[in-house]
């Protein structure tokens, strides 16, 4: 009898979770009970899921009390996958006081997840207390933003300390009450100040933004940030670009490098901002950036642009929507090249790029569903072409059905990856009956005629 009483109480043990397991039902209500928390969005049958689970089942173990570790099936729970977005599996997702403030770009190992949660457990900004740390602090290669109060309680600094905290992933914050700093930057109460790395400083904008609005809210306060916290022409890499992309944004690509060569990445640079300063100036809307085209190869090669290094900045836009420009002049160094396409781009006579494999001379592998010549079945290889903007891909395999009639408005597939998952989906989904079913419907009915001569 004891040795079944201690099996049964290691058998309890072994499946104690400290993974959170939230549902339609308790997401919203549950999540704000958590300063801090990690959620992971879904699916049984992800194969990455499952190797993520034991490492994000010893990092929960690891952090319980610090920070809570949340996951979601979305199979089951589609409608708080649909509000936040989840479009391939796992997605990870920071959430703090119940509100998402991000992506998870961190580490998907035990040691990496604890080690990135408890650097963003600590304190959203940094308190400034000398001149000296105030130089230091902004002297950072990101920008920095510096939130200056005579009254540490005010209305203003518990503000700041709101858009500190919701944009930490994603800016630098310090903060200061310091009499002295608050007179040499000619603060009289409160003021931000954002600070833009030096290494970009230019002839073109100001190295800093002062905020200018007359009252400090959360709102304001993180729109006045998002608004000018890259200027006219920033830097992007790995770190930035998911901020940078999802808007018109013209990159220029060639051997940024502000570690071993900053005046070779700012003399491109500038004539960029030079073009770019002149159509802003005309009122034209586009956002613009330079990165390294070695760092950003593949997506110079969607582009089909070759990565090799000691070339001018070779140019594209990606719109908002995911139409894409390539500029095939070279870039000249006077900038008169980059003009002519930009004026053809806010003109709209630019032909559009399109990435596109060759077409198939013969499609002679598993095209249709057997026995019924109604159902396709396709494959394309998303990294070698241009997939339409209805059919979003985040993740490999992403799996979408076309109802008859309906291919611009596909529906996306999260159902199991087993024949028979697929082939009760296209029982529920197929605009006309599976043919297959209809001769296990007719031979089923002919048996039961046949059946019923004999008697």
């Amino acid at each position: 009898m004891f040795k079944v009483i201690f099996l049964a109480a290691l058998t309890g043990f072994a499946w104690a979770s400290d993974v959170l397991d939230y549902t339609d039902d308790d997401f919203n209500a549950r999540i704000g009970d958590h300063g801090l928390a990690l959620v992971e969005f879904f699916a049984p049958w992800c194969g990455h899921c499952k190797r993520l689970a034991p490492e994000y089942e010893v990092a929960a173990t690891r952090l319980k009390g610090l920070v809570a570790l949340v996951k979601v099936d979305c199979t089951s729970s589609t409608n708080i996958c649909s509000k936040y977005g989840v479009s391939g599996y796992p997605t990870l997702k920071i959430f703090r006081d119940g509100e998402e403030t991000g992506p998870y770009d961190g580490p998907r190992t035990a040691d990496g997840i604890v080690g990135f949660l408890k650097k963003q457990a600590g304190p959203a900004s940094v308190e400034l207390k000398s001149d000296a740390d105030l130089a230091k602090y902004t002297s950072d290669q990101d920008a920095s933003v510096v939130g200056f109060f005579a009254d540490a309680k005010s209305t203003e600094q518990v503000e700041f300390m709101k858009s500190a905290s919701a944009l930490r992933d994603s800016y630098r914050f310090a903060h200061t009450n310091s009499e002295a700093l608050l007179q040499s930057h000619g603060m009289d109460g409160a003021g931000i100040v954002l600070f833009r790395p030096p290494r970009l400083n230019n002839k073109f904008e100001e190295s800093s933004v002062t905020y200018s609005e007359g009252v400090f809210t959360n709102n304001k306060i993180k729109k006045f940030i998002q608004d000018n916290i890259f200027g006219i022409c920033p830097h992007m890499t790995e770190d930035n670009k998911d901020q940078l992309r999802g808007k018109d944004l013209l990159v220029a690509y060639y051997d940024v490098d502000y570690e071993k060569n900053p005046k070779g990445s700012n003399y491109w640079r500038n004539r960029v901002m030079k073009v770019a300063k002149g159509f802003l100036n005309q009122g034209k809307k586009l956002n613009f950036a330079v990165a390294s085209r070695n760092a950003f190869s593949q997506e110079v090669s969607e582009f089909g642009m070759d990565s090799s290094s000691g070339k001018p900045p070779q140019v594209a836009i990606r719109t908002g929507k995911g139409v894409k420009y390539v500029m095939d002049e070279e870039f000249s160094r006077d900038g008169k090249a980059l003009e002519r396409f930009l004026q053809d781009y806010f003109d709209g006579t630019l032909k559009r790029y399109l990435k596109s494999e060759p077409i198939p001379e013969n499609n002679d592998g598993p095209v249709k569903l057997s026995g019924d010549p109604n159902v396709i079945i396709a494959k394309m290889d998303a990294t070698a072409n241009d997939v339409p903007s209805s059919y979003e891909v985040s993740g490999f395999p992403t799996l979408y059905f076309s109802p008859a009639g309906r291919k611009t408005s596909p529906k996306k597939y999260e159902g199991g990856r087993e024949l028979s998952d697929f082939i009760s989906y296209l029982k529920r989904e197929a605009t006309n009956p599976l043919v297959v079913e209809e001769e296990k419907t007719k031979k089923k009915k002919k048996k039961d005629d046949d059946d019923k001569t004999e008697l």
